[in-house]
């Protein structure tokens, strides 16, 4: 930056907090240049005079046209303090200011984890931690110089709901109407009220840029308000992850799920935005210090089988974190030089809790997590991050870390877990039941396997393998296990406790049943789990949507054709109790730091009642030419029925040569692990 005249010095206002004094300091253009100036001057690239190029990052940090060079200073001044002490400006400084103007970068810095935190998926009062997600959605406003936004909380009467559905309406749209009348906690006759809330992004000059309205409903107006500022948040970073895509896939449409966009508004207002990430002009990103994109999508399956652990430390202690549970660990961040000659530490936290499966960390910290259990320690190797992110979690190392190429160093993690707290739907079932609901549900499943003389079973959506690693401590007459999931995190795990326990029993038994892992979605077809004695799909379904649950019903049945398949789910109506078991007296009811949610696991996308799950498996069972019986473990049966409610449909025995002769031959699940193949997946 050149200035003759230190008059034609000026600065913008104050960047980032209140108390701060970074700002801006650029040469003022002249009158000449600011009265012609169009509607049109952010595109100018020209290089002739200094004065007609904009300087697209320090207008984009400052929220100010701004004309060639500027500089990023902290000046103090001691009439306001004779002690004055003002921090220096460097590399971290800059990159933390670009962090904060994204949609997920206050929720990284608020938890002062930039490198391992990410913006979770789901709000729970129990579980989140940092910023509240109203407080980082307004913090996002103003770093963007938008206006504050608006939430519209409405109070609705679960009376009024239900009376507005007429008998004939009752199949397919009561049990949409009864899930609205709950989200947060069950809605009892004294407490009949819920809540919707509406949010509204606008400009500066308060046009309306975004609106959100969803058919979601809570107990609580906090819940409603920070459940919808969550879903915002979201919208806008997955947004933000497309600026590196061509423009003409960019734009939205006017209208997507919940939310109604005003694209000329939106773009008018993200104008500088755009300019700055979409197009850095950068061929190499490993040395590249424009601003570039802060998100690499990398598929997440990707992701997931990076995370090789290395240097496990400490005895297997049983205790693993498991999807919902509150899980508590210490960690280091480090980068490191391939030649071993330096290592930075980025950022390191003694203790830091998040919750597993709500994406609040990255994928490849959480896999590693998973596979640990408590006072367990292992490395791995993570993803280089985007440039932006080391620099802005650099600290004092920035300015020397700006020179590095990324073909030169790798990022490590060091990771111990040191507490694991149970997900709130275990422990409401623990404190009702003994024992669990989950050894009552394998309990069952063992109690047909050897009914049926089951040499084959497969478990439709095994996840971390819990059944199956299960089964293996009951007397059975299996031959062979198999499980299915899509999570190879969760599969990773499994094959981990299934390999232990095999090769224990394979010391004290002359033979063990063969088992098998496969990655892959059970609403696609597999030949080579076709026509199994047992399929089980236990308290799976619920994490699915409704119409894929229907599509795994139709699939299993129609192609899979196992001779007996067991289907558990949560009974709806129970919760109720399960949630009274679970707030033992009004204290806890009132402050709720455990507070229930809208179903037994926020994960859950449905609850059914009997009647629904009737409905469904009955239907299946007449349409595929299967028999329906239904049951459940949990409670004694009568009103309102098992806490667990389940389905046990068995093949009529006509149909099945039929199907042996045209089952499909295609093979798209992967082989994760097999026993007794000594290899165990990484």
């Amino acid at each position: 930056m050149t200035i003759d005249n230190f008059e034609h010095l000026s600065h913008c206002r104050t960047i980032g907090k209140a108390s701060s004094e970074i700002r801006l300091y650029f040469a003022a253009p002249s009158v000449h240049f600011v009265s012609d100036m169009s509607k049109n001057v952010l595109a100018c690239h020209g290089d002739g005079d200094i004065n007609c190029q904009v300087n697209k990052r320090a207008s984009y940090i400052s929220g100010q046209t701004i004309y060639g060079g500027a500089l990023l200073a902290n000046i103090g001044y001691t009439r306001r303090d004779s002690e004055l002490h003002t921090e220096d400006v460097n590399l971290c400084t800059y990159y933390r200011i670009l962090l904060g103007k994204l949609p997920d970068g206050n929720c990284k810095m608020s938890r002062d984890a930039i490198l391992a935190a990410e913006l979770p998926s789901a709000y729970s009062r129990f579980s989140w931690k940092g910023l509240s997600p109203r407080d980082l959605l307004c913090s996002f406003c103003r770093n963007q110089r938008l206006s504050e936004p608006l939430f519209a909380v409405n109070r609705v009467s679960c009376d009024m709901l239900t009376s507005a559905v007429s008998s004939e309406e009752r199949g397919a749209l009561a049990k949409s109407v009864e899930n609205q009348c709950t989200n947060d906690v069950i809605i009892d006759k004294e407490n009949s009220d819920i809540f919707t809330c509406e949010v509204k992004i606008c400009s500066r000059k308060q046009e309306i840029l975004l609106e959100y309205s969803a058919a979601h409903t809570w107990s609580k107006e906090s819940d409603a308000i920070q459940n919808s500022a969550l879903k915002v948040l979201i919208w806008f970073n997955d947004y933000f992850k497309q600026l590196n895509t061509k423009m003409d896939k960019l734009y939205l449409s006017n209208c997507t799920d919940s939310f109604k966009i005003h694209p000329n508004i939106f773009l008018q207002e993200f104008a500088m935005c755009l300019s700055v990430y979409s197009n850095t002009g950068c061929n190499d990103s490993g040395m590249c210090s424009s601003v570039g994109p802060f998100i690499v999508d990398t598929p997440k399956k990707q992701l997931e089988s990076t995370a090789t652990l290395t240097r496990i430390e400490g005895p297997d202690s049983g205790v693993f974190p498991s999807h919902g549970s509150l899980t508590s660990i210490s960690y280091t961040a480090s980068l490191v030089m391939k030649d071993k000659a330096k290592i930075y530490l980025l950022e390191s936290h003694n203790e830091f809790e998040f919750e597993i499966g709500t994406g609040a960390v990255s994928n490849q910290l959480e896999s590693c997590v998973t596979q640990l259990s408590v006072n367990q320690a292992a490395c791995f190797i993570a993803e280089l991050p985007p440039r932006d992110l080391i620099l802005a979690a650099a600290s004092e190392f920035s300015h020397e870390l700006s020179n590095v190429s990324s073909e030169s160093c790798f990022l490590e993690f060091s990771v111990k877990v040191l507490q694991v707290t149970e997900p709130l739907e275990d422990r409401m079932e623990k404190a009702l039941f003994s024992p669990p609901l989950s050894k009552q549900r394998v309990e069952f499943a063992v109690q047909h396997i050897n009914e049926l003389h089951a040499t084959t079973l497969v478990d439709f959506g095994c996840g971390s393998g819990s059944l199956l690693d299960s089964l293996l401590e009951h007397p059975t007459t299996l031959e062979k296990l198999v499980g299915v999931d899509i999570s190879r995190k969760g599969l990773t795990r499994a094959a981990k406790s299934l390999h232990q326990k095999l090769s224990k029993k394979l010391l004290v038994q002359t033979t063990v049943p063969t088992a098998v892992l496969y990655d892959g979605s059970i609403t696609d077809f597999d030949s080579r789990l076709y026509g199994f004695d047992i399929g089980t799909c236990l308290e799976v379904i619920e994490h699915m949507e409704e119409d894929q649950a229907s599509l795994f019903g139709n699939v299993v049945l129609s192609s899979f054709r196992p001779t007996v398949l067991i289907v558990s789910t949560p009974n709806y109506e129970y919760n109720p109790i399960l949630q009274r078991s679970a707030m033992p007296n009004k204290d806890d009811e009132v402050d709720e730091s455990t507070g229930p949610c809208k179903f037994r696991n926020h994960d859950h996308k449905f609850e059914w009642t009997r009647a629904q799950f009737q409905c469904w498996a009955t239907d299946l069972a007449v349409k595929h030419n299967y028999s329906v019986e239904f049951c459940g473990v949990g409670g004694s049966g009568e009103e309102p029925g098992y806490a667990s409610q389940i389905a046990v449909l068995r093949r009529m025995a006509r149909d099945t040569e039929e199907m042996c002769l045209n089952k499909d031959k295609d093979q798209p699940y992967e082989l994760l692990w097999e026993w007794p193949n000594a290899s165990i997946p990484v």
